[in-house]
């Protein structure tokens, strides 16, 4: 057999694999109820508590900072617990069951946070980062392995894979986020964990076409490890594991340490130290060392290499650098920008205006769903007796959505002035992705095809421009004012070149692990990227929460100027080391 799974696997949806299709869809309804939770999360937390003309559905009241405090913490640990999850899946219960799990809990934590309280909140939260952690890595795996025998169409699977991911992430966004402005934050929370479970079930009930793919791992009999490899491997030494323990329980406590002490004055780390600062808080103290211990063991891994080695794993050390400040900036996405849309942009609409959001907004919700619901009828077709239960439960997820989306269009078209939701303008990124996503492939397989720092260097510098849009647009709103209108125009082009800009970097990121580290090190240098992102998601937290401080102190200009400023720089300081890091590289693009 071509493809791995079972002989009914072999059956091809638009020239790939059934169960490709079956993890697209998967995926889709899992990014469904993330996203979907994602955009109403700050936007809840940080609405007033009192229901007025302007406040339909009262949220919690908190302060802008605290909501980015907890926002940070639960982003970061999604991108930390994933290493787990890989690890128990490798293991012990294999990709397949690990999906479920890991599904069977995203779920749970949905349903929890339905429930608006305050323990129902962090306990959903909690959930949802373990939860992911064993979702998250695996689905990737399972790609992987379907295309074992044939890794030049590994690419376009993934192609069509990360289209299921974007898909989903628009309509958890617009639906999820319309629900829970329209008709109460429950309703938003409640319908992403039904996606979850809809889209758990479908992927047990199609087990036939996987065969043995993702099934609990065999044992290794020592006597099939070739000894000599073993002897050639850069070992991990007992103090490695010590520092790699120790940074990672510092770095766990410093981010449960921010939320917890801003929101319920519980410490888990000394509030002061005199360690080497007056000024530092003992928390920030605490992780400055933690992180030039970590800088020590990557260092004292790395020099144990030969040259050739060495030296790219310093350029992807460099690239991990840059990461953190792309995603510090881009992550704004899920805090200040969703408070800029609430609080500063006008999304009253009426006449002409309103008639073209309409149309527009019908167009880019119909459109995607006719494409999708095709896709659907094709699988279908080709697996109807194979996995007929699943085939029925994403029947009955389809007409669901068509449902939603349908009352929405209607509701809307039926007023004669049209509030945009704040949700709205976050599904921007996932439409853009789609837009543009085979244009930008075709320019990475031109001879144009720019090296990674100048990929780096584009996709920073178009995420500044478009922080400097937003920066220009605020320049009509008053120092310390809490509301305003001003046009989303500024919005939209902001989310139109941060998306630009991701597509820029996309292509780097993780694949450059694959290509710049030796077998021994992958896990660790996986570890290592994922790490990079979530500082970075866990800065965005942070910096985001300061929006109102900010704009109080000094105007709203200037807290999109840090974002504007600090990218650009960034931007135009790898590019200038970007023939440093080609010799670095050795021949690696």
């Amino acid at each position: 057999m071509l493809y791995g799974g079972t002989e009914a696997n072999q059956k091809l949806v638009l020239g790939h694999p059934s169960g490709l299709f079956v993890l697209f869809f998967t995926e889709m309804w899992e990014r469904f109820s993330f996203y979907g939770m994602r955009v109403l999360l700050v936007n809840f937390l940080t609405m007033a508590v009192i229901k007025s003309d302007t406040v339909a559905f009262p949220g919690w009241g908190w302060s802008s900072e605290n909501a980015g405090a907890l926002f940070g913490t639960y982003a970061g640990l999604l991108y930390l617990t994933p290493i787990l999850g890989g690890i128990v899946a490798d293991k012990l219960t294999g990709y397949r069951w690990a999906v479920v799990i890991g599904a069977l809990i995203m779920t749970l934590g949905h349903v929890s946070m339905a429930f608006e309280t305050e323990a129902s909140l962090y306990i959903g939260l909690a959930f949802l980062v373990i939860g992911t952690g064993f979702f998250k890595p695996n689905m990737t795996s399972i790609v992987s392995k379907m295309y074992e025998k044939i890794p030049q169409k590994k690419d376009g699977a993934y192609t069509i894979f990360y289209m299921g991911v974007n898909a989903g992430a628009f309509f958890g966004m617009m639906l999820c986020g319309y629900l829970a402005e329209t008709q109460g934050w429950a309703y938003g929370f409640g319908l992403a964990g039904v996606f979850m479970l809809l889209g758990t079930l479908q992927f047990w009930l199609a087990k036939p076409l996987f065969g043995e793919i993702g099934e609990v791992p065999k044992k290794v009999k020592k006597e099939d490890v070739i000894l000599e490899e073993v002897e050639k491997l850069n070992k991990f030494t007992v103090l490695d594991k010590i520092l790699i323990a120790i940074t990672a329980v510092m770095g766990l406590l410093f981010l449960l340490n921010d939320p917890t002490s801003k929101i319920g004055n519980v410490h888990l780390l000394p509030e002061k130290l005199n360690l080497f600062s007056d000024t530092l808080s003992g928390p920030l103290q605490i992780i400055i060392i933690t992180l030039i211990v970590f800088l020590f063991l990557i260092v004292s891994r790395i020099i144990r290499y030969e040259r050739v080695v060495r030296d790219r794993m310093i350029s992807l050390i460099i690239f991990a650098f840059f990461t953190v400040f792309f995603w510090m900036a881009f992550e704004q996405a899920a805090t200040s920008l969703v408070i800029f849309a609430r609080d500063y942009t006008n999304r009253t609409l009426i006449g002409s205006s309103a008639l073209i959001f309409k149309i527009v907004n019908t167009l880019l919700t119909v459109i995607p769903l006719f494409i999708l619901t095709w896709v659907l009828a094709k699988l279908a077709k080709q697996t109807g007796k194979v996995i007929r239960g699943s085939n029925i439960i994403l029947a009955i997820s389809f007409l669901g959505l068509w449902g939603i989306a349908g009352w929405m269009l209607y509701l809307d078209f039926s007023k004669e002035t049209t509030e945009v939701t704040v949700s709205w303008f976050s599904v921007l990124n996932s439409f853009f992705i789609i837009a543009f996503a085979s244009y930008f492939s075709k320019w990475w397989e031109s001879k144009y095809n720019p090296s990674s720092a100048f990929k780096y260097a584009f996709g920073l510098i178009l995420l500044g421009i478009g922080f400097g849009f937003l920066a220009f647009g605020s320049l009509a709103i008053p120092q310390g004012a809490k509301t305003a209108s001003i046009s989303m125009f500024w919005l939209i082009a902001a989310y139109f070149f941060h998306t630009l800009g991701e597509l820029c970097l996309s292509p780097v990121g993780l694949s450059q692990v694959s290509k710049l580290v030796p077998a021994r090190m992958i896990g660790f240098m996986f570890g290592m990227w994922y790490l990079a992102i979530a500082i970075g998601n866990k800065l965005a937290g942070s910096l985001g929460g300061m929006i109102e401080d900010i704009t109080s102190e000094y105007d709203t200009t200037t807290f999109f100027l840090i974002f504007t400023i600090i990218p650009i720089g960034a931007g135009v300081l790898i590019g200038f080391l970007n023939p440093i890091l080609k010799k670095l590289m050795h021949g690696i693009r």
